[in-house]
């Protein structure tokens, strides 16, 4: 039997090769032989293996897709592997080629899960799952902004459903817990300095910058984040300006997703003429501060100021 794993969530693929193995464990009273293989030949051998204890063999594969060797090798035997009763499990964390012979095999022997990354609904019932295990809840506020400041990042987030939960022994999560003990992506965070630039709301844009410096954000992160972003708006607006749709901007722009979706609405508050004069203004500040010209702080409100 083959098993097929795939998809940009690696945390819960992972939960899911851990769930397989622990529950074979269980089922197969005899034993069961357990081994990782990075090699055509090595997991040929070691599942050929016969053991005078009769135990079921579990093999585990990572990233087979970036192995044309292994590909071509296993797609000359895979009907064997696909018919034999011990068990194959792929998984693969990198971009998968859904046009590759070797996926149209597995899509068509084995037992496939996507593992895309969780939003919406969906990534709110996971978070309340996750701390009902330990006997926890969170309010609906709590759950927003647990969410805005560390969006669908699940290893990042179950290891801050650990520590709220261990805070808060059999209690309610509120948002303040989550203020007081979480900190914010600063990916997301700059965001809604952009928001408030966008707006030609200045005062809330220096105080959120300034609110990233008491936290101890570098001012020269900050601005490279700034940076970042305004360029970002650059190439989404360049798709824009040149009436190419939605789908295409997504496929072509090289941004991830939740990037592109937020630029998107962002870059619309601005013509691309301005775009470009802020991306030059950006560039000439930064170089200020690395000639020691201005000091970082007095630099950031300034280039707010004239933005």
């Amino acid at each position: 039997m083959i098993i097929f794993l795939y998809g940009e969530d690696t945390y819960r693929m992972k939960e899911k090769i851990k769930e397989i193995i622990e529950r074979h464990k269980k089922v197969h009273k005899s034993g069961l032989n357990l081994k990782y293989f990075d090699n055509f030949e090595d997991l040929k051998d070691g599942m050929k293996q016969i053991s005078m204890f009769k135990e079921k063999k579990l093999a585990v594969i990572n990233n087979p897709f970036s192995n044309i060797e292994f590909k071509e090798k296993f797609l000359e035997n895979g009907k064997d592997f696909a018919k034999s009763k011990d068990i194959i499990v792929f998984y693969q964390e990198e971009e998968v080629n859904k046009n590759d012979t070797f996926f149209k095999f597995l899509k068509k022997n084995a037992k496939c899960q996507e593992f895309s990354l969780l939003g919406g609904l969906k990534l709110k019932e996971w978070i309340k799952k996750e701390f009902e295990k330990y006997k926890v809840k969170i309010e609906p506020k709590a759950l927003e902004t647990i969410i805005e400041y560390i969006g669908n990042d699940l290893w990042r987030m179950a290891n801050e459903i650990k520590k709220l939960a261990s805070y808060k022994k059999n209690k309610i999560i509120k948002a303040e817990d989550i203020e007081l003990l979480v900190r914010p992506k600063i990916e997301t965070a700059i965001f809604k300095t952009i928001d408030a630039i966008s707006q030609k709301n200045k005062k809330l844009a220096i105080n959120l910058i300034h609110k990233h410096i008491e936290k101890g954000d570098h001012p020269l992160y900050l601005l490279s984040m700034i940076n970042y972003q305004f360029r970002n708006l650059l190439i989404v607006k360049d798709f824009i300006e040149r009436r190419k749709p939605y789908s295409i901007i997504l496929k072509k722009s090289g941004l991830h997703p939740f990037v592109v979706r937020k630029s998107y609405f962002q870059c619309q508050k601005f013509t691309f003429q301005e775009l470009k004069k802020i991306f030059q203004k950006i560039f000439e500040v930064d170089l200020n501060i690395k000639t020691g010209r201005i000091k970082p702080e007095i630099a950031l409100d300034m280039l707010i100021a004239e933005i």
